[in-house]
C-alpha cells in the first residue's frame, strides 16, 4: 500500500505540472477525439463460492475516445489497462491464510456522456463491458509451520479470461481527470478441483490527464 500511495503522489505532482504548461481546456462542443493516461488503485475481492476479503492493487492505463455524434456529447472510449485484482482470506480451523494476486491486461469498451457544468469543467458518467486476460499471478498460502507460493493461473487454479461490466463517473477540469467506479466480473474464473464459482469484483479510483 505504501508503494501505491507513493506512486499516486508522484503522479499527482506530474499531472499538475503538466496541466499548468498546457493551454486550453475541456470543451464538449468541439472535441471529437481525445487521448488520456490513467493511474490509480483498486480495492478488489473475489465473490461466489470462494468469498474473500478485499486487497489493494495498482491500476494503470492509456485510453482514447471518439465522439459518436456532432449533436450529442456521447463518446466511445477504449484503451489498455494493467489491473491488479484478487483477494485474501483466512481459515479459522487451522489458522491458514490465503492471498490471491491476479494481474490482468484489460480492454474496456465504454460509452461516456459529457455534461459541462462550468467553464472547463465537465462530469462524464459511463458504462460498458471490459475484457481481460490474466498475465501474472501468485497465490501465497500461510499455514502453521510454513509458507507456500504458486502460480495463480497454473493447473487447477484460476481461469485467465475475465469479462466484466464497468460503471463509473469521471470529472475533468483543464485537462486534469479523475474517476471513481466499480467493476463486476461476469465470467466464472474458478477452475478448482472442487469446481467453486469465483468472480472478480473491485472498486477503482484513478487520476490522469486527457489530451
Amino acid at each position: 500500500m505504501k508503494k501505491i500511495l507513493t506512486a499516486l503522489c508522484a503522479m499527482m505532482i506530474t499531472v499538475g505540472a503538466s496541466a499548468q504548461m498546457m493551454s486550453g481546456g475541456f470543451r464538449l462542443d468541439n472535441r471529437s477525439v481525445y487521448y488520456g493516461l490513467r493511474m490509480g488503485f483498486t480495492s478488489s475481492h473475489i465473490a461466489g463460492d470462494l468469498d474473500t476479503d478485499a486487497k489493494t492493487g495498482l491500476n494503470l492505463g492509456a485510453v482514447f475516445g471518439l465522439r459518436c455524434s456532432p449533436y450529442i456529447p456521447m463518446f466511445l472510449e477504449s484503451g489498455i489497462y494493467y489491473t491488479e485484482k484478487g483477494g485474501k482470506m483466512s481459515l479459522g480451523h487451522d489458522d491458514s491464510t490465503y492471498k490471491y494476486n491476479l494481474s490482468y491486461i484489460e480492454m474496456p469498451l465504454l460509452m461516456k456522456y459529457g455534461v459541462e457544468v462550468a467553464d472547463q469543467f465537465a462530469v462524464l458518467p459511463y458504462v460498458g463491458p471490459t475484457f481481460g486476460f490474466g498475465v501474472a499471478g501468485q497465490t501465497k498460502e500461510k499455514f502453521p509451520g510454513g509458507v507456500r507460493k504458486y502460480d495463480s493461473f497454473g493447473d487447477d487454479k484460476f481461469n485467465r479470461f475475465d469479462v466484466g461490466i464497468k460503471l463509473g463517473c469521471g470529472i475533468e477540469w483543464n485537462m486534469l481527470y479523475a474517476e471513481l467506479g466499480y467493476q463486476w466480473g461476469i465470467t466464472n474464473i474458478g477452475d478448482f478441483p472442487s469446481d467453486d464459482d469465483a468472480y472478480n469484483r473491485h472498486f477503482f479510483m484513478n487520476i490522469g490527464i486527457n489530451f
